[in-house]
């Protein structure tokens, strides 16, 4: 049985102000993310960690798999109106924010299309809710806000207006964040790997959703 709602991912229409995007409330079913949460990468410091880095249980590998899959590339080759066959995946997955976390950003040219799901049951905080911005320059003038909880889905695709960032928190705050990106990036991302010195500058230097 799925894990995810395609059924309420289709019926969600797509915007297009500031960036092509939708969010689809639910993405991730209740059942499913009970147990997905119990397989979670234990990760015990703020930041994004590449998936191949962590380790994790069989359950969460299992919602990997769903979300790299072809019945996934497919919804989202749909509702983008793109072809996303010769784009490769990449993944990091957040446990814990810290406060300097969230600040405005673009993401880079070589993400086509970024996928955003918030995996914690709950979320009462006031920063953390990610925001989709009309304007660099201002984190209050945005087209949506997204509570990061209850297995919401955030996806857009980058163009030069998809700001995007959040007010500050701290905590537990699990997200999810697969691209499809240029397959150069995924060339030059296997490279990195074998480099520790790189992959720690990489983590230093990444923006924060």
């Amino acid at each position: 049985m799925s894990m995810l709602d395609y059924q309420r991912f289709d019926a969600v229409p797509l915007e297009s102000d500031p960036c092509p995007y939708l969010v689809v409330p639910g993405f991730v079913s209740p059942a499913a993310m009970a147990a997905i949460n119990a397989a979670y990468p234990p990760i015990t410091d703020a930041g994004n960690f590449p998936l191949e880095t962590l380790t994790y249980g069989p359950v969460f590998k299992a919602f990997v798999d769903e979300l790299t899959g072809d019945e996934m590339r497919r919804h989202f080759a749909a509702k983008f109106a793109m072809n996303l066959d010769s784009y490769p995946t990449q993944m990091t997955i957040r446990r814990l924010a810290a406060r300097d976390d969230g600040h405005i950003h673009n993401d880079s040219i070589t993400k086509k299309i970024t996928i955003l799901i918030y995996l914690n049951s709950t979320w009462d905080q006031e920063g953390g809710r990610l925001r989709i911005l009309h304007s660099e320059r201002d984190i209050d003038d945005y087209a949506v806000e997204v509570e990061p909880c209850g297995g919401t889905l955030l996806a857009f695709r980058r163009n030069e207006r998809s700001y995007h960032g959040f007010k500050p928190c701290q905590g537990e705050r699990r997200t999810l964040q697969m691209y499809w990106v240029d397959p150069k990036r995924a060339s030059r991302g296997e490279k990195a790997k074998r480099s520790p010195v790189a992959k720690f500058v990489k983590r230093l230097l990444r923006p924060a959703k």
